[in-house]
């Protein structure tokens, strides 16, 4: 089984359905976990939301984990509390507000934000938001922790506090988490420590800690990670992708599968003399 691992989305719809259509994954079979901040600052929030209900009802149960980030949290405390954080400009909830209202999130109207919350709890469909109050915040699997942001030291996710798993950019955990893997989105790769990003085709690995939002620019990928395999696929605003398999400079677990298959890979081989199969390559 194959646990492939996507980043934040923001509403890019054009750029998963790419994605999700290169992936060589075995629906009944294999597991999808998409970390969270499906909204906000893309072309097509509503979209992004719809196809990842569709994508829940025709998967197998289980199969499909769809995480709650940071996003739609802020979303949830402004709906709930009327928090104002996410009618901040540097949120991208502009985008979310005109594309499910319709009309623009201007400057008079984030100051008049009782207004702006009841324009958008009349236009968001229940059923969207039904979907976003149910996120969990993370997953886990023989292979890795999920989480949007990252963990409390070496704390267990469901140990961790909320607003943590959610928000929190902690150094040490980017540089010094030995732990179980963890795969975490939030902070773009291109704001984490050097050191974790070279060699890394833009994804982020410092000893346990892997970290997969790839930015969010026109030339910034949204990046997929397949573990245990270590196969990443990304795909770009302009239609081009790329593919990776990743041998080295990824933690120890990992690097001892790739040991284990590329003997079985041979052994086979050898046995009924064929050829190994093709590593993915650029595109």
């Amino acid at each position: 089984m194959s646990t492939f691992v996507i980043g934040d989305v923001h509403g890019r719809r054009a750029q998963l359905r790419q994605l999700l259509s290169m992936l060589p994954r075995d629906a009944a079979r294999d597991r999808l976990v998409l970390l969270g901040d499906l909204i906000d600052r893309g072309e097509d929030v509503p979209g992004t939301v719809a196809d990842c209900l569709e994508l829940l009802r025709r998967s197998p149960e289980g199969r499909v984990r769809i995480l709650r980030g940071n996003h739609e949290q802020m979303l949830l405390d402004f709906l709930d509390e009327g928090a104002w954080l996410w009618l901040h400009p540097a949120v991208g909830s502009q985008h979310t507000f005109e594309q499910y209202t319709g009309g623009a999130l201007g400057e008079e109207l984030r100051s008049w934000w009782e207004e702006a919350r009841r324009r958008v709890r009349d236009s968001l469909p229940p059923e969207h938001l039904s979907f976003i109050r149910g996120l969990p915040l993370f997953d886990e699997d023989e292979h890795a922790f999920y989480v949007h942001a990252g963990l409390d030291g070496e704390k267990h996710p469901r140990e961790t506090d909320a607003r943590f798993l959610l928000f929190a950019r902690n150094p040490d955990f980017y540089k010094h988490y030995y732990g179980k893997p963890c795969v975490f989105g939030h902070t773009p790769t291109p704001l984490l420590p050097l050191l974790g990003r070279l060699g890394r085709h833009g994804i982020y690995i410092s000893h346990s800690a892997i970290g997969i939002d790839t930015g969010y620019d026109p030339s910034c990928p949204l990046s997929c990670l397949q573990l245990p395999e270590f196969n990443l696929y990304q795909t770009f605003a302009d239609g081009h992708t790329a593919t990776f398999h990743m041998t080295t400079l990824i933690p120890e677990p990992f690097r001892t599968f790739q040991r284990d298959e590329a003997r079985a890979r041979k052994s086979d081989s050898a046995g009924a003399g064929a050829k190994a199969p093709p590593t993915p390559s650029d595109h």
